[in-house]
């Protein structure tokens, strides 16, 4: 059966992001790529992890995600990743404002969604056929998605570190304003580099 999944990757303090994120820094200030060390710098001691992160059939994000464009889209803006992103599926973007999907090498195709998170994983279901749907961040949208409990399973990825950016109102927490929730372990497999814990939702 189809599942609803997510994978992110966060500090031990829960943070997947720094604040101002714009073109010259994805993942925000002071963040850089070193909560993302573990996939690019030792990726041989985490193929299994990496590899499940791309086995579905459609993904959702939300427009940070995306691209670091606010508001009204403008220029062409294709996303992070190149000609060719690494999803190889529909893809398919929170954002309040409408514009034409985005068709790019390898099979990912952009869908712009705004009509809220429980319309994007419904199409996102009916692209994805019988393989799994992946929320692909960042943690505002899995948040979103936790909250109305449209997810099965949730892989953190837990850096050993601590951004100290509690109480900023600038970046968003992993949990910030989820209901309670009860988890079932389902995996846990420790590196130098990173904790990843599978969770399966009651």
């Amino acid at each position: 059966m189809a599942r609803v999944t997510a994978d992110i990757s966060v500090s031990a303090d829960g943070f997947s992001t720094g604040p101002n994120q714009r073109e010259d820094a994805p993942f925000g200030d002071g963040v850089g790529e070193i909560l993302h060390e573990w996939m690019f710098e030792h990726g041989a001691d985490h193929r299994e992890e990496t590899a499940a992160i791309l086995e579905a059939g459609a993904y959702v994000m939300g427009r940070n995600m995306f691209g670091p464009i606010r508001g009204l889209w403008t220029g062409d803006w294709q996303g992070w990743w190149g000609p060719e992103p690494p999803y190889h599926a529909p893809v398919f973007v929170l954002t309040h404002f409408p514009r034409e999907p985005v068709v790019m090498a390898g099979g990912t195709t952009f869908h712009f969604v705004t009509d809220g998170i429980e319309s994007a994983v419904s199409r996102a279901k009916e692209a994805a056929g019988d393989r799994d749907v992946s929320i692909a961040g960042g943690a505002e949208t899995l948040n979103q998605v936790l909250s109305r409990r449209l997810l099965d399973v949730l892989r953190l990825h837990v850096v050993p570190l601590t951004l100290g950016l509690g109480g900023r109102t600038d970046v968003v927490r992993l949990f910030d304003g989820v209901p309670p929730l009860r988890f079932d372990p389902a995996h846990v497999r420790s590196t130098p580099h990173v904790t990843h814990i599978t969770y399966e939702i009651r």
